[in-house]
């Protein structure tokens, strides 16, 4: 396996991962977009590897990714933003594969640097969990490590999630990183002994529950966002 060496100097900004796939990265992505644009922070955020896709306009474009680009108040070229999209909704390095395409760590790195000279604070999501391979002999840890970002979790709360969300945190300390904080999003709204299940992480992550994310009727940047809680980083619960 050829593992990137990360960068001497970090980019500003996080590595969004989640537990795995369906977690609610993107609403995440976006509520903390939209949370630090409210607070005058230059925000930009990218989906660098994506499966699951349609043409549209005559280029492959992936939902996610689409949403996140729409965060932003002046967007860039969508390819900066998801460089790596596929049609299919399978494991990225089989889609890669299929494709005929190598997903270019150091590609992405170059545009998350073009990326970050427009912004204060570059938000990164992952694909899938943290060991999912993107080809190559990498996967979205080894992604994570080249870009030198803390990394932040977010744990879908449902039976199960508390063996997820340790084993993620293990390997994220494993390969070197740092867990900067954590978000929990109720995927079962029946989910028994829910706050006995935030107890537990919130005494094993050892990194600040960043934010609680109800099961929410109407999903929106506005609505997650409220949800959030960034000040650990600097950034108040509120304007003002």
């Amino acid at each position: 396996m050829n593992r990137p060496v990360a960068t001497e100097t970090a980019l500003q900004g996080f590595f969004l991962t989640g537990t795995d796939t369906g977690c609610g990265k993107t609403e995440v992505a976006c509520g903390m977009m939209r949370y630090l644009r409210d607070r005058g922070v230059a925000v930009a955020g990218m989906k660098p590897v994506a499966s699951g896709a349609e043409f549209v306009d005559g280029g492959l474009r992936n939902a996610d990714a689409q949403r996140i680009r729409a965060e932003y108040e002046d967007p860039p070229p969508y390819e900066w933003i998801n460089p790596y999209v596929f049609e299919p909704p399978i494991a990225p390095h089989l889609a890669a594969t299929e494709a005929g395409v190598e997903i270019e760590i150091e590609r992405i790195r170059e545009l998350a640097g073009r990326l970050r000279e427009r912004a204060d604070c570059l938000i990164v999501e992952g694909v899938g969990g943290w060991r999912v391979p993107i080809g190559g002999g990498n996967s979205v840890g080894d992604l994570a490590r080249c870009l030198g970002l803390p990394v932040l979790l977010v744990v879908g709360l449902k039976l199960g999630c508390i063996n997820h969300a340790l084993l993620t945190v293990e390997a994220i300390r494993r390969d070197g990183l740092t867990l900067g904080g954590w978000f929990a999003n109720l995927l079962e709204p029946g989910m028994l002994r829910q706050q006995e299940n935030l107890a537990t992480l919130k005494a094993q992550m050892g990194a600040p529950l960043l934010g609680v994310l109800p099961r929410l009727a109407s999903v929106s940047p506005d609505r997650v966002a409220s949800c959030l809680d960034l000040s650990p980083f600097g950034w108040p619960p509120s304007p003002g």
